[in-house]
């Protein structure tokens, strides 16, 4: 029998296919994931194996669950020891950011996390207090459930719900990750999301406190713009996410924030301001050059991190920063400049044979250029290692050489 989609949902799940799950999970499936996960040469003879004492869906559901483990190991440091499938991978939050999202909600009061799918923001809320994951699909509430056990977070449970109709006035605070795809297609746009727009109003006016994660592109409604605090959070060199904070988790209502965790768990200084405030203009280009982080970016604050680190923008309209010391700083780069000259390919190759570049790596912002392309143009040969930032600057196309900085 299937059970139509909705709210949460990432479509129909068929009674046989949630038993499969229900199999993966148990300790019957236990040894033959053991054994894929530590097959290497003897990977067809596993196969076979398992294509005899197995059915195709639990034989393609073991193989599967071996790969998404492998792929999900830069989310979640316990990622061998979890349950994954592959939408619900590329839409959990990594645990570094969860636990920096969590820090916001009341310690030790009950919380939800509504729409939950694998558990990538449960985890992190369970580590402060009670919380409720919920979610319409069964498969997500299963696998975020023995992902539970796995992480032996005792302060979750599990409903099998839609998030439009739960109880939130049962809370102190909630989270939400609306599914945004329409029609099978991604979209940023929070009217196209489900639970639908209206709902969401709907759960705010029960519950204030809330935390709606959205695609870094999205805009709000013009009736939350007031009242919501707007905050890209990125890791590694990406902007991972939007969050819309309410009520008493809104630090920063009616502004925008962003903030970077790394991979070791540290946190930066929030960024915190409004969009579109011009940053002034270098007159030439400093010693050191500064890419301010994707999040930054997305949250157009760029005039703000100018500011903080007294540096100046290399053109109006670039998001490229520039300086003369180098900055330690989680929420940029830094690049020290070897030399500045116009776009040009003859002398730039001349430049890169010199200096004996092999390895270059080609950045751009401002111009219409393939950097792919202008990598292969200047292909040299060398041990030295350097970066081209291409980029308007003084009215023209400047092409600066550098070298990255570790923080």
């Amino acid at each position: 029998m299937v059970r139509p989609a909705a709210a949460c949902d990432n479509g129909p799940v068929m009674h046989e296919e949630l038993e499969d799950y229900r199999w993966l999970v148990s300790a019957a499936a236990a040894p033959w994931l053991a054994r894929c996960q530590a097959a290497s040469a003897s990977t067809v003879a596993l196969v076979r194996q398992l294509r005899r004492e197995l059915t195709p869906a639990r034989t393609h559901l073991v193989l599967e669950q071996c790969e998404l483990r492998q792929r999900a190991a830069v989310k979640f440091d316990a990622a061998a020891r979890m349950f994954f499938t592959r939408q619900g991978l590329e839409q959990a939050t990594d645990h570094e950011l969860a636990r920096c999202k969590a820090q916001r909600f009341p310690p030790g009061q009950p919380v939800a996390d509504l729409c939950c799918g694998l558990g990538g923001d449960l985890f992190g809320l369970a580590r402060r207090g009670p919380v409720t994951g919920v979610d319409l699909n069964p498969i997500h509430t299963l696998l975020a459930a023995a992902n539970c056990r796995a992480l032996e977070l005792a302060t979750c449970r599990l409903e099998t719900a839609d998030a439009a109709a739960w109880p939130v006035n049962q809370c102190a605070a909630w989270h939400i990750d609306p599914d945004r795809r329409s029609h099978g297609q991604r979209t940023a746009q929070v009217a196209f999301s489900e639970p639908s727009l209206d709902a969401l109003r709907q759960l705010l006016r029960v519950c204030p406190n809330a935390a709606v994660k959205l695609a870094p592109a999205a805009e709000l409604p013009a009736d939350w713009q007031g009242m919501a605090e707007r905050q890209w959070l990125g890791s590694g060199r990406e902007c991972r996410q939007q969050v819309a904070w309410f009520g008493t988790l809104a630090r920063y209502p009616g502004l925008r924030s962003a903030v970077v965790v790394d991979r070791q768990g540290r946190v930066s200084t929030p960024l915190v301001g409004s969009a579109d405030a011009s940053c002034p203009v270098a007159p030439v280009i400093g010693r050191f050059v500064y890419e301010p982080h994707a999040c930054v970016v997305a949250a157009r604050l760029t005039r703000e991190l100018a500011t903080e680190c007294d540096v100046q923008a290399v053109d109006p309209q670039v998001a490229y920063l520039t300086g003369d010391r180098p900055l330690a700083d989680l929420r940029l780069t830094t690049f020290e400049v070897i030399d500045v000259l116009p776009f040009d390919l003859r002398q730039l190759r001349r430049l890169i044979r010199a200096r004996r570049i092999g390895i270059l790596e080609v950045k751009k912002r401002g111009v219409a250029l393939d950097p792919a392309a202008v990598r292969r143009a200047l292909q040299g040969r060398g041990e030295e290692e350097a970066v081209l930032i291409i980029t308007p600057h003084a009215r023209a196309v400047r092409a600066i050489l550098a070298r990255r900085v570790p923080r």
